[in-house]
């Protein structure tokens, strides 16, 4: 495999009678969308490559389709981190078009258009946004999905200015190098399925088309990594399988409620019936009270508190549902997002009083602040009930 750099961001790989052109492109960038023409022009390759899996591409040709969305699937099946960490990237990229006058992902509907125009074949090359987003949560866990939330929602309220000549330079492979590089360090777990997982992915669908010549317009930053896995060997069916929960999550999930049944039992066989259902008022009161605090905070309607308050402790001694999705799906119900929440969502989460106010993020409020509360008045609770335990055997 021979690698040629022909220009700036475009690189020529030649296979046997194979050639990959891989250009390197920042997705609000006019120069990019310039670029990813002018290529595919000169070129005419036989398959043109996006970085785009399905839902991207859908999401780039339809924008209205939020309008579409049913909140209450989306919370049933788990998928409300997801759908909002997609919203939250849609809102920086579509504030940081503006700033560029651009649509975000302007290179890869041009080059989507000229491919078409020249009868090439499009490849949609990305790995299923969903299955990735995912996999990044299950390998940082639920305090690191708030960590990521919180960061994206703190640089879409305070985006910084950025001209376009700074998108270009950070293209650049020492630029792209520090940044990678500090991502790893940082937070090393979301650059395995964030970003290396995705550059294998995009490197086989790549070399996966059997045409002789595909033009490859990929964000810059997975081209390094592309250009080294392209003849490695590559698991394809490990980077599209969705994490189940491991061992360790389950003994964790279901520990502290097995020691709280415990100590029931223990104490109504202890000190008597008394004891027991003393500890049991105990923990409803306190787990309770720290879930529907999370609610409020999030400004839940007076109802969807008062159910929080009932169901969060019968949701922390049987954890099937996490107490968050119960108040999410209740608050769902009661007030049920409009056209115009979605409509307006990236907009409104620009702001913190958007945030609070838009219909679609108060429900993602009330779900993790909801859980977030409630593992707090877990532990409360289970230091409160071994007080009271010490107590009963004294």
């Amino acid at each position: 495999m021979q690698i040629t750099k022909i220009r700036d961001n475009v690189d020529l790989i030649e296979d046997g009678n194979k050639k990959i052109y891989l250009v390197g492109s920042a997705h609000i960038s006019n120069p990019s969308a310039d670029l990813a023409e002018e290529i595919i022009r000169e070129v005419k390759p036989e398959g043109v490559a996006v970085e785009l899996c399905q839902s991207r591409y859908n999401s780039l040709k339809d924008p209205e389709r939020w309008k579409n969305t049913d909140i209450i699937s989306v919370i049933r099946e788990g998928r409300i981190y997801v759908l909002m960490t997609q919203i939250i990237l849609a809102g920086l990229q579509k504030k940081l078009g503006k700033q560029l006058n651009i649509k975000p992902g302007a290179e890869m509907l041009r080059a989507i258009y000229v491919a078409n125009e020249l009868n090439c074949q499009v490849i949609l090359a990305d790995r299923e946004v969903k299955t990735t987003l995912k996999r990044v949560w299950s390998s940082i866990g639920f305090w690191g999905t708030i960590k990521i939330i919180y960061a994206l929602l703190s640089g879409l309220v305070s985006t910084p200015k950025i001209s376009e000549a700074e998108i270009e330079k950070l293209k650049s492979e020492n630029s792209l190098s520090e940044l990678l590089q500090e991502l790893h360090r940082k937070m090393p777990k979301l650059r395995k399925s964030l970003i290396d997982e995705r550059d294998q992915y995009l490197a086989y669908k790549i070399r996966s088309f059997p045409g002789s010549s595909v033009v490859a317009i990929i964000g810059a930053g997975h081209i390094p990594g592309i250009k080294m896995w392209l003849d490695k060997k590559i698991d394809i069916d490990e980077l599209t399988r969705l994490p189940p929960k491991s061992r360790a999550t389950k003994i964790v999930t279901w520990s502290i409620p097995l020691l709280i049944i415990g100590a029931f039992a223990l104490a109504y066989f202890g000190s008597g019936p008394q004891r027991s259902f003393q500890m049991i008022k105990a923990w409803f009161v306190i787990t309770g009270f720290a879930g529907s605090i999370g609610s409020a905070l999030a400004l839940a309607h007076p109802l969807t508190v008062a159910a929080t308050f009932i169901t969060t402790p019968i949701s922390t001694v049987i954890p099937v549902i996490p107490a968050g999705w119960i108040s999410g799906l209740m608050e769902a119900w009661i007030r049920k997002p409009r056209v115009s929440d979605f409509e307006s969502i990236t907009d409104d989460l620009g702001s913190v009083k958007g945030i609070w106010t838009n219909r679609v993020s108060k429900i993602v409020l009330v779900i993790i602040l909801t859980n977030t509360f409630s593992r707090i008045g877990m532990l409360w609770g289970a230091s409160i009930l071994a007080n009271l335990a010490t107590l009963g055997a004294n």
